[in-house]
């Protein structure tokens, strides 16, 4: 069975390799050791534990309700705004978003440069919503 490394887990799971070993120190997945000593997850045990973790969502009551399955949180790297449209880019682990939108949909979301926002998408549109 292919077993993953704190750090692949992370990367796979979309973040930090922090994040996943403080989930690993609290029991939330499965690790053992192997010879050298490093914690390794089993890939079945990795596969249920992402699977856990796509329908937890964020685990906050005040989340939104959406259509839009396909959700990257992120952080906000890049705003260009023109006199009408605007361009917001967002980082989303491994994955860059870039989302077009009205420049009055920015600045009533009140997106920054380094905030947290999540970019939905569905079908070939990009939403952007701010946490």
């Amino acid at each position: 069975m292919q077993s993953y490394t704190i750090g692949q887990a992370a990367r796979l799971l979309g973040v930090s390799p922090d994040t996943a070993r403080r989930w690993a120190d609290a029991g939330r997945v499965a690790t053992h050791r192997d010879e050298a000593g490093r914690r390794l997850i089993d890939g079945k045990d990795l596969a249920a534990f992402s699977v856990e973790l796509a329908k937890g969502g964020s685990g906050e009551e005040d989340a939104s309700y959406t259509s839009v399955r396909n959700a990257f949180p992120g952080i906000v790297t890049a705003i260009k705004l023109g006199d009408v449209a605007a361009q917001v880019e967002i980082q989303a682990g491994p994955h860059r978003l870039v989302s077009l939108l009205t420049r009055e949909a920015v600045e009533e979301l009140g997106l920054e440069v380094g905030m947290e926002a999540t970019a939905r998408v569905k079908s070939t549109n990009v939403h952007i919503d701010r946490v």
